[in-house]
């Protein structure tokens, strides 16, 4: 969960930290005020295509997946729905049957979720459940989706295959879980062979989708400093491919590519975000904790850009459009900034919520839920 302050305590006492593995609630430093927003020429024309209510995330983090045509969302409430991503239509609305964590994840055919007490549960294109299985612990991350399975990292940092079809366990892996982390929902990349995670510690692994063995583990954040709130350095978002590399970020550690075979590191520089990248193919952007948006060269890591005018914002995940660089903040604002220079060049409000960190395109639309149950779609001119 993403609030605006870091609720820094130095024991695991009451309900924000627990040792032994354990979350921080929030990545956001309290001495810190939100800049106001600046007037400023909107040069680029955007309008909201269609919006729709699907549930309050409440303390969760919820991401949508787009598949297909469709894009699928759920909320905290159990309800998990599919629309039409080009025109918001509704096309079916179900209840899963319990109180969800985390989703959803889809590839079209098969929908995930995950439920209260590690329960994973999944449905087919139709909403209509084929199975239910019980991860290790909690799933704070929205299910992966692909190449006939379905994957799921819980807290205690056990990553888990399941059949898409039948919901049979094909393999599951732990990874070591440092004693402090961030509670945040890290993404999960699956692609034909491999899945990447970003992982506690400031890891990003790669695991062969066969049997969960390790192609490769890249540290981006090396824990460091005195005390256990200055070595969180825990990876952040969804790790993107853009080609044959794989980009990402990590809290307290470094934004950076690598070869997604090898793991070999091509660039790296410091930098702290609690959530991740996005590209345009030439570029990677990020947002880091402190709201600057900045853009790096794809093979250099050189960077071309920097936007400070949304500091302390709690800003999401950058999104890339054709025009446009666009990430939400913690009052409902959707924010765009040129690609060519990260000048700001317009600005739509969602609702009066968090905008939730994961953002998603489909086709000309990049569509944000938030944290009361707004999911809009927007389109650039």
């Amino acid at each position: 969960m993403r609030v605006k302050t870091l609720r820094a305590v130095a024991a695991c006492a009451g309900a924000l930290l627990i040792l032994g593995g354990c979350s921080l609630f929030s990545s956001k430093k309290t001495s810190n005020q939100p800049a106001p927003l600046v007037e400023f020429n909107q040069s680029l024309k955007v309008q909201p295509v269609w919006k729709q209510s699907i549930g309050s995330a409440a303390i969760f983090t919820f991401s949508p997946v787009v598949a297909g045509d469709s894009v699928f969302a759920a909320a905290a409430d159990g309800t998990v729905t599919r629309i039409n991503a080009a025109n918001g239509t509704v096309a079916w609305r179900i209840s899963a049957g319990t109180r969800l964590t985390a989703g959803a994840g889809s590839d079209g055919n098969t929908v995930a979720v995950a439920g209260e007490k590690g329960i994973v549960l999944a449905f087919d294109g139709q909403g209509k459940k084929i199975w239910q299985a019980q991860a290790s612990s909690e799933i704070l991350s929205a299910p992966a989706v692909g190449q006939g399975l379905v994957i799921v990292r819980s807290q205690d940092n056990r990553i888990a295959a399941y059949d898409a079809a039948t919901g049979e366990r094909r393999w599951a892996v732990l990874r070591t879980l440092p004693p402090l982390t961030l509670r945040s929902a890290p993404g999960i990349l699956v692609v034909p062979q491999a899945t990447f995670l970003s992982l506690p510690g400031g890891r990003l692994s790669a695991l062969n989708l066969t049997n969960g063995g390790p192609w490769w583990e890249m540290a981006i954040g090396d824990p460091r400093g005195t005390t256990e709130l200055e070595r969180v350095a825990d990876a952040s978002g969804m790790p993107v491919i853009v080609g044959r590399e794989v980009c990402a970020v990590a809290y307290q550690g470094r934004v950076g590519c690598f070869d997604a075979g090898s793991g070999t590191s091509h660039w790296a520089k410091p930098f702290s975000s609690d959530v991740g990248v996005g590209s345009d193919g030439k570029n990677i952007y990020a947002a880091d904790e402190h709201g600057a948006v900045s853009a790096f060269t794809l093979d250099s890591g050189a960077v071309v850009w920097q936007n400070k005018q949304l500091a302390n914002r709690v800003l999401t995940t950058p999104a890339v459009l054709p025009k446009a660089v666009v990430v939400g903040d913690f009052e409902g604002y959707i924010h765009f900034l040129s690609r060519d220079d990260g000048a700001l060049i317009a600005r739509v409000r969602a609702d009066s919520s968090a905008v939730l960190p994961n953002p998603v395109v489909a086709g000309s639309n990049v569509i944000f839920q938030t944290k009361s149950g707004t999911l809009i779609a927007i389109a650039t001119e």
